[in-house]
């Protein structure tokens, strides 16, 4: 199902500590530092916060530029961000700032915390109860679906980090890091113990924001089953990018693959009709360029724009069976084989019966079709 794209950000001491919290809190940020999340503030669609952060801080979370407010609403958007925040219990002070200014509020909670926060709110915040435990999954997907969120701000705190990122929701972390020692053994980490993403995340960006360092980091580690994480849609929507890259065929589809470690390490990409061959596909394109005795891909995935192929004419074994032999035995794809070239074409069904689980990634297969479509339309 679709989720917003889910940015965390956070600025951290150099020993690893958030921004005290309490009526003398630290300010880990730089003036220059805070007018650039102002910026990324106006620029997203909600901005959400853990209700213990609420309590801690009294924190408005406003954009606080005019210009930037003038903007969204000349882009036909609200003048701030819809305000959303997360609660087991309900138990949230009617009195905070958080809900006396700005836009929209929005709060998601249990069945049994929805009586509660509704009670102490009124009328000042829609309340939406989620079952009998707060499910994350269930959080953003109505997020994305009901409320048309696609760009979703996260700042707090450390147990919400932690939670998204353990979880694999997180698409993008933006950490701040300030010249500074707290060295405080009460104050609050950004991020609590337990078991995240394997391997290293990617570096995208650093930039020297006056005294402060902003690095931008994304999750690389494929998911581990059915459910997919935020490095799924990255890498599916690189395969989907690789597929726009084969030169144009009236016979055959337009297809990107990418093969992924464990660890998210790249291991080998493909696209079809790539180099000089006119009839290779992306997967095979993909898997010819790994020794077949590598340890990694037993534990690998395989992300394909396309279904992988269940018949052939062009070669011996289709991209489904490369696929098992090379001992791949998860999937992921955006877009289904229609019958355009073969009838009840099924690279899923071999798959599953070798063993691979498959996920389908729907959101992505717009980008899949797109150089294909004189071929389905």
């Amino acid at each position: 199902m679709p989720y917003p794209y889910v940015l965390l950000s956070a600025a951290v001491s150099l020993d690893g500590y958030l921004d005290d919290t309490g009526p003398e809190r630290l300010l880990l940020s730089s003036p220059a530092d805070f007018d650039r999340v102002d910026a990324v503030r106006a620029s997203v669609d909600a901005i959400l916060i853990g209700a213990g952060t609420i309590r801690a801080d009294n924190p408005r979370l406003l954009v606080n530029s005019a210009e930037r407010r003038a903007a969204r609403l000349r882009e036909g958007r609200s003048e701030y961000p819809l305000k959303v925040t997360v609660t087991a219990t309900g138990a949230l002070d009617p009195d905070a700032k958080f809900w006396h200014t700005g836009g929209d509020k929005l709060v998601y909670t249990t069945d049994q915390g929805a009586e509660q926060a509704t009670r102490r709110l009124g009328g000042t915040a829609d309340v939406v109860p989620l079952g009998p435990e707060l499910d994350w999954r269930a959080v953003l997907s109505h997020l994305h679906d009901v409320r048309g969120v696609r760009r979703l701000m996260v700042e707090g705190g450390g147990t919400v980090h932690t939670q998204l990122l353990r979880q694999g929701l997180a698409d993008e972390l933006q950490l701040v890091l300030a010249p500074l020692f707290v060295g405080d053994p009460a104050a609050p980490r950004l991020f609590g113990p337990g078991g995240y993403q394997s391997g290293r995340l990617r570096l995208t960006e650093t930039r020297r924001i006056e005294d402060v360092v902003l690095m931008r980091y994304e999750p690389t580690a494929p998911g581990t089953g059915p459910l997919p994480t935020a490095a799924d849609r990255h890498w599916l929507r690189t395969a989907c990018e690789l597929a726009a890259l084969c030169p144009p065929s009236p016979t055959a589809f337009s297809v990107g693959a990418v093969v992924v470690a464990a660890d998210g390490t790249e291991l080998a990409r493909g696209h079809s009709r790539e180099g000089a061959d006119p009839v290779v596909h992306a997967e095979e394109a993909a898997l010819a360029k790994l020794d077949p005795a590598d340890p990694r891909l037993a534990t690998a995935t395989v992300y394909s724009s396309l279904e992988p192929c269940a018949r052939r004419a062009s070669r011996p074994a289709p991209c489904s069976e490369l696929i098992l032999r090379a001992g791949v035995r998860r999937v992921v794809t955006a877009w289904q084989e229609p019958d355009t070239f073969v009838d009840a074409a099924d690279g899923t069904g071999v798959l599953v019966k070798g063993g691979a689980e498959v996920v389908v990634l729907p959101e992505c297969e717009e980008q899949a079709k797109a150089p294909n479509r004189h071929l389905v339309e």
